[in-house]
């Protein structure tokens, strides 16, 4: 973890410090940790059933429950989202299940080569003349999936710039750090999302 004053902490050691509270009882560390990871979650359930608001609250409170129970358990060798998306996905088969339904095809950043082979097919398809909203509405699940592969938060503070406006000052307040540290944190962000799909689709962003 950085020595400077107003640094970002390493997320990995920010986690494991939360968790420890956790288990101690804290309930502010309880609130902190329901108010950081079920909109990642809720996030990361909604592109997983297709786009149901109600489906995707729903698994995510399941997930986060269960991984409650289960807090002992983590051992940080995993990341915590990581971990916590165990659950989501258990839930979300458990979804499919119930309403006897196909799971929503993912797979993307989280299976590299199923990612690839898939972008590849959707770069070929669009050349041969697929309508704007299908072609939008395919990159819209890429950029999600993308988001979802970034560490915390880079993919935290990308959405709360790009997808819901929030100024650098504020995101700034959100991750307890000085603006400058935000600027910083937004451009490691920028260029790991450029990276990453870039590897995945072949285009610039």
């Amino acid at each position: 973890m950085s020595s400077e004053r107003g640094a970002v902490p390493e997320p990995a050691q920010e986690d494991k410090e939360l968790v420890k509270r956790m288990l101690a009882g804290e309930e502010h560390a309880f609130e902190e940790f329901f108010g950081d990871q079920f909109p990642r979650l809720y996030r990361f359930a909604l592109v997983r059933t297709r786009q149901d608001a109600d489906a995707a609250e729903e698994v995510v409170q399941a997930a986060l429950c269960k991984a409650i129970s289960a807090l002992k358990s983590w051992r940080g060798e995993a990341g915590l989202f990581t971990w916590l998306c165990t659950f989501c996905r258990h839930e979300i088969s458990g979804y499919y299940r119930r309403h006897q339904a196909q799971p929503q095809p993912m797979g993307l950043i989280e299976d590299s080569p199923l990612a690839r082979a898939s972008l590849e097919s959707l770069a070929a398809q669009a050349d041969r003349g697929r309508d704007d909203e299908e072609r939008r509405s395919e990159v819209a699940r890429l950029v999600q999936a993308t988001l979802d592969d970034l560490p915390a938060r880079y993919g935290d503070a990308l959405e709360w710039k790009y997808i819901h406006g929030f100024s650098v000052e504020e995101i700034a307040a959100r991750l307890k750090v000085r603006p400058k540290a935000a600027e910083s944190l937004l451009t490691r962000a920028r260029q790991a999302f450029r990276e990453a799909f870039t590897t995945v689709t072949g285009s610039r962003t």
